[in-house]
């Protein structure tokens, strides 16, 4: 695709949200270029982003005009519509299944692992211990078995697929919430000693450009502690 006939995308996002920032790498590994408008989502929703999207949520896009939101199907839409390394087409030799395996894998990280990851954060300190070898655990029966073949990402890729554009957001907050203090360190040190193919896989991901090119680990720590501390003193 030249230039000249790429299409004209504005993004709605947040740089703190994971579930806007899959969009982020989906069109930097699409290398499609983009407006960018920034929700605030610490105060109610303006009447023109409502208008763009009734549920108020992030990311949205308008492409060429039409808007398309939920964060998996932004970056679906994405994939299908710009055709490249980050998922055969499904008409193409062995590209259903390879879907169906994306799809598997994500769907699985998404609902085995992720929400405890959310899990521990609002948990107290007594709860976290239990609670960060719970998700280690989690990680070893659903999510291991499924990259032993990564190479150095999903299904023996050697570029991003959209398995890791559907998951890497995740995983930068993963590896990053034990480092910065609002999870157990253990985390890290049983990942890598339990989950080998798992920890490869991880730290190759948030080393790519197109996943951390707008994240800003420090920044995002302190906001998630004094996040979590309104919370707390608000119950």
């Amino acid at each position: 695709m030249g230039s000249n006939d790429a299409p004209n995308i504005i993004l709605y996002t947040n740089h703190g949200c994971p579930w806007a920032h899959r969009a982020h790498i989906a069109l930097a590994e699409l290398g499609l270029p983009y407006k960018e408008e920034i929700i605030d989502l610490t105060v109610p929703r303006t009447p023109e982003y409502l208008a763009v999207n009734p549920r108020g949520l992030v990311p949205s896009i308008n492409y060429n005009g039409t808007i398309i939101t939920e964060s998996a199907i932004v970056a679906q839409f994405l994939s299908d519509a710009h055709p490249s390394h980050l998922e055969k087409t499904s008409t193409e030799e062995g590209g259903a299944l390879q879907r169906a395996k994306i799809n598997f894998f994500v769907d699985t990280f998404i609902t085995k692992v992720n929400g405890q990851t959310f899990g521990i954060l609002r948990a107290s300190e007594e709860e976290k211990p239990e609670l960060a070898v719970k998700l280690v655990d989690a990680i070893v029966k659903e999510v291991e078995p499924l990259l032993q073949d990564a190479k150095p990402f999903f299904g023996g890729s050697s570029k991003l697929t959209l398995a890791e554009v559907q998951t890497g957001s995740f995983i930068l907050r993963l590896l990053a919430y034990p480092k910065g203090g609002l999870a157990p360190k253990s985390i890290l040190t049983d990942l890598e000693t339990r989950t080998p193919a798992f920890w490869k896989w991880a730290n190759t991901v948030v080393k790519e450009n197109s996943v951390n090119y707008i994240w800003e680990e420090e920044s995002f720590i302190e906001k998630t502690k004094v996040r979590l501390a309104k919370q707390a003193a608000a119950k």
